[in-house]
C-alpha cells in the first residue's frame, strides 16, 4: 500500500468534499489526512488529502479521478507522498540560509533532494562540495545577466529541477526567468520592505528605532518581492539591541521562515490563490 497526496483548486460549490471523499472510498483508498478551505473573497475551493492507495495502479486512479474532476473544473495533482522535489539552491556571499538548508537536508529533516547550488561568487564552494553537491560558479558578465541566467536555467532543465530556492541570492531575476519559474521559485528576505529599501536596511531600522524584526518567504514573480507569501515570522527587539544584534535576530528568522516555506512546498501544503496562498500546515 502506498501513500499519495491529492491537491485540488477549483471554483467553490456544494458537494466538493463529498465528491472527493466518495471517490476515494469507492476506490478502496483510506484517507489519512484531509484539509479544505473555501475562500469567500475569491469563491475558490482548496483541498489537500493524504490517502493510502488501494492496489489500483496510479495511472488508473488518475484516469478515474479525471472523470469527476473535469465537470467541477478542478486543477488537481495526485503524487506519491514519497516524491521529493529536486531542489537547486542559489546563494551569493551571505551563507546562513544555505548552511541551514544543507544541514536540515543532510540530517534528514527536510524532504527534498538538493541537486546543486549555484552562485555568482565562490565563497560557498567549500561547504557545498563538503556535502557532495555540485557547485556551479556563474559570475555575472559585464553588461548584463541574460547569459548568466540562461546558464543556470539550463541547469534547471538538465537536472530536472522542481524547485529553485533563492537562499539570499542577491540578484533580481529578469521578468522572463521569474515567469518561467512561476510557482517553483522561493525567495527569502527581511520584512522591513518597503520602509527600508536598498543598502544597510538593518542600519536604517536601527536608526528609526524599530521594535519588530521579521522575515518573509514568498514565491518569486516579476514584481520585486511582491509574490504570494508562504510564511512569515517576527521577533521583538528594543533599545538595547545593536545593529549587529538585530542582524543576528534577522538571520535566525530567515533560516526558520525559509526552511518552513520549503518544507510546506515539498509536502504539497501550499496552493496559490491569486496573489496570496492557502497553506495547509
Amino acid at each position: 500500500m502506498s501513500k499519495y497526496i491529492l491537491t485540488i483548486a477549483c471554483p467553490d460549490t456544494t458537494g466538493l468534499v463529498a465528491a472527493v471523499s466518495g471517490f476515494l472510498r469507492d476506490n478502496n483508498c483510506f484517507i489519512d489526512e484531509s484539509s479544505q478551505y473555501g475562500d469567500p473573497a475569491t469563491q475558490r475551493f482548496f483541498m489537500r488529502a493524504v490517502f493510502t492507495r488501494s492496489p489500483t495502479s496510479p495511472e488508473d486512479l488518475d484516469r478515474r479521478f479525471a472523470a469527476i474532476a473535469a465537470p467541477l473544473e478542478m486543477n488537481w495533482e495526485m503524487v506519491s507522498a514519497d516524491k521529493r522535489p529536486r531542489v537547486l539552491v542559489a546563494v551569493s556571499k551571505i551563507g546562513h540560509c544555505l548552511h541551514d538548508l544543507l544541514h536540515r537536508w543532510h540530517s534528514g529533516q527536510m524532504p527534498i533532494d538538493v541537486v546543486g547550488v549555484f552562485s555568482n561568487h565562490e565563497d560557498m564552494r567549500s561547504i557545498v562540495e563538503w556535502h557532495g553537491i555540485p557547485y556551479h560558479y556563474l559570475p555575472l558578465p559585464a553588461g548584463g545577466k541574460d547569459a548568466q541566467e540562461a546558464q543556470w536555467m539550463k541547469i534547471v532543465k538538465d537536472a530536472s529541477v522542481d524547485l529553485v530556492v533563492l537562499a539570499r541570492y542577491m540578484q533580481v531575476l529578469s521578468p522572463q526567468t521569474a515567469h518561467a519559474l512561476a510557482g517553483h521559485c522561493i525567495n527569502i528576505h527581511h520584512s522591513f520592505l518597503p520602509s527600508f529599501m536598498g543598502a544597510k536596511p538593518y542600519q536604517q531600522a536601527y536608526t528609526r528605532g524599530v521594535k519588530i524584526i521579521g522575515a518573509t518567504a514568498h514565491y518569486v514573480t516579476d514584481g520585486l518581492d511582491e509574490g504570494p507569501i508562504i510564511e512569515q515570522a517576527v521577533e521583538r527587539v528594543d533599545h538595547t539591541h545593536s545593529v549587529a544584534d538585530m542582524i543576528a535576530v534577522g538571520r535566525d528568522l530567515e533560516n526558520v521562515v525559509l526552511s518552513r516555506a520549503v518544507r510546506y512546498h515539498a509536502e504539497r501544503r501550499v496552493l496559490q490563490n491569486g496573489q496570496k496562498t492557502v497553506v495547509f500546515r
